[in-house]
């Protein structure tokens, strides 16, 4: 989980003020304009700053994430962790050292203990943990398999989440920060590491999810670009349309025109 207020260099109290003053002072001091460091970095350095400034200024969504965040960073006695560790023959103890090892960030130890658990019994966090606990140590899970390079599994339980969410809301204006991390992971960090069939699967049940008219836009011309690695410029053709009657303003298209001769095929069908 990232320290929104250590990257803004404010503290957890800090008022609206405060926050604002830190990220025009930040926001000097990284801007790829202005800053000495590598352009690329800069430039990330400052998308992770407008994001931190987003959701801390907004009411909603930095209520939602202090919930995270006080569980995050605050400090349960070494013992109660023993005590959890010792009765392994209860599984709602052993949810909660789990829940407990990602809070306090030993995700290994935490993924160990609830894959081996998964393996041997029919084990699943839901039935052993409230509902609340639940929502955010399946957070924290995917986020320990994003960090392993475990893309499809992140996937899973930022998925689970959402649909959880959609059933009863409990994350709210957070929910925002899900639905980026599941277009993250399938459309950049999948990307050269599964092959174009795998791909098209994850985007197609993005695409299913319908967020919202630019994102489900941004979904299909994803897959247009799959279809042309693949050299089916046909297919490409078909779902970038489908992309541009959604967004007419999609970007990142002129590349993918040029790869997959647009106007030549356009021409063709239109004759």
């Amino acid at each position: 989980m990232r320290n929104y207020y250590e990257i803004l260099n404010i503290n957890p109290k800090s008022s609206i003020q405060e926050i604002k003053r830190s990220f025009r002072k930040k926001a000097k001091e990284i801007h790829p304009d202005l800053s000495k460091e590598d352009q690329r970095k800069s430039e990330e350095q400052m998308k992770l700053l407008l994001k931190a400034y987003k959701i801390l200024t907004n009411p909603d969504r930095r209520e939602q994430y202090d919930k995270l965040y006080r569980r995050v960073y605050s400090r349960y006695s070494f013992s109660y962790r023993e005590y959890l560790k010792k009765k392994k023959d209860d599984f709602y103890s052993q949810a909660k050292l789990i829940f407990y090892d990602l809070l306090n960030l030993r995700k290994d130890d935490a993924i160990s203990l609830y894959e081996n658990l998964c393996r041997e019994t029919d084990f699943k966090l839901e039935k052993y943990l409230s509902r609340a606990d639940f929502m955010d140590c399946t957070f924290l899970l995917a986020e320990g398999y994003t960090e392993r390079g475990d893309y499809q599994k992140a996937y899973s339980y930022y998925k689970k989440i959402y649909l959880y969410e959609l059933e009863k809301p409990y994350f709210h204006h957070f929910i925002d920060e899900i639905i980026d991390r599941m277009r993250d992971l399938v459309c950049f960090k999948m990307v050269g590491v599964f092959n174009g069939e795998t791909l098209l699967a994850y985007l197609d049940d993005l695409i299913r999810f319908n967020f919202s008219n630019k994102d489900t836009a941004f979904f299909y011309k994803k897959v247009a670009e799959v279809y042309s690695s693949l050299g089916n410029n046909n297919q490409a053709l078909i779902y970038l349309e489908k992309g541009l009657n959604l967004n007419r303003k999609l970007s990142g298209v002129k590349k993918l025109k040029e790869k997959i001769s647009y106007h030549t095929l356009v021409n063709l069908q239109n004759t």
